[in-house]
């Protein structure tokens, strides 16, 4: 029986996993727009980012959450709570796995957190199109571990098994109404998004020299007169050594970190964004609560 209109669909989906497993990757794919920033470096991940699919069946909450591992650190515990507390919030949790990597210690915290949860469990095997692949090491670590989670081999670079668990995910989804407009695919304000595009430019362009030590701060935002969105930003890094990392010889790496924002951000945005770009130095921003509570959510 096909569904009628009073039989849509609405689920808020956790996507889990350790670092690095693609999970912003794999939503950006969901959603068909990039909602997540991404890069090679593990954490790149601060908050949980809100993508929204939206189709004839329904409507998909997908929250993306930092990269779940050990540490005591307050930087890293404040991730850790983020993935504690949106799971608690949400109607399915679905845990990705990178499959060119053995499980380990980290898997297996999460495969012990994962669970205790009451609602549907769903695994994407992701990176299938990688090689070498720890697949059949995996699926003997689930059997043991999950064996009544639902699992998908999946490839969120390709795009290949996405439609399937997409599928999967709208059956086992509750009856309900739309919480978000149908042309929403996210519900991120323009400060936040501004602020995550400046950090992938300057994530991918400085990889370990700087990435964990950087977040970056909106200031000011200005319409202008002409339909453009002017904004002043501050990347501010922990030592004086990555400030000048982060500048460049002669301004040379903040101009091209500027540069790659404002392109990117015109493509997201029906207006030109011109960026004022600045660094500052804070050597104990990350044991600031306050901060980390804002930055975190």
């Amino acid at each position: 029986m096909q569904e009628t209109e009073t039989q849509k669909k609405s689920a808020v989906v956790a996507i889990v996993g350790r670092p690095s497993a693609g999970k912003s990757t794999l939503l950006n794919h969901f959603c068909g727009q990039k909602v997540a920033i991404t890069s090679p470096v593990p954490q790149t991940t601060r908050n949980r980012i809100r993508g929204i699919l939206t189709t004839a069946r329904g409507q998909l909450i997908f929250i993306d959450t930092p990269g779940y591992h050990k540490s005591e650190k307050k930087f890293n515990l404040y991730l850790k709570n983020l993935v504690e507390q949106t799971l608690q919030e949400v109607d399915i949790v679905l845990y990705v796995i990178d499959t060119s990597r053995a499980p380990g210690e980290e898997e297996e915290l999460i495969a012990e957190r994962v669970s205790t949860f009451q609602g549907p469990i769903l695994i994407a095997l992701n990176k299938i199109d990688i090689k070498p692949t720890f697949i059949e090491q995996i699926e003997m670590f689930l059997t043991l571990r999950l064996p009544k989670a639902l699992r998908f081999r999946v490839s969120a670079t390709t795009g290949e098994g996405i439609p399937q668990l997409i599928q999967v995910l709208f059956d086992i989804a509750p009856e309900g109404d739309l919480l978000y407009p149908e042309e929403f695919y996210t519900d991120q304000d323009p400060s936040f998004r501004i602020a995550e595009i400046i950090r992938e430019k300057a994530v991918w362009e400085t990889r370990q020299e700087v990435p964990h030590s950087l977040y970056v701060e909106i200031s000011d935002l200005e319409q202008r007169e002409n339909g453009s969105l002017w904004v002043r930003a501050f990347l501010i890094v922990e030592r004086e050594s990555q400030k000048g990392i982060l500048i460049g010889k002669g301004g040379s790496k903040i101009k091209t970190i500027r540069l790659l924002a404002e392109k990117e951000l015109v493509e997201i945005f029906p207006y030109p964004v011109y960026l004022d770009l600045r660094v500052k130095v804070d050597p104990k921003w990350r044991q600031n609560d306050k901060l980390l509570t804002k930055l975190f959510q």
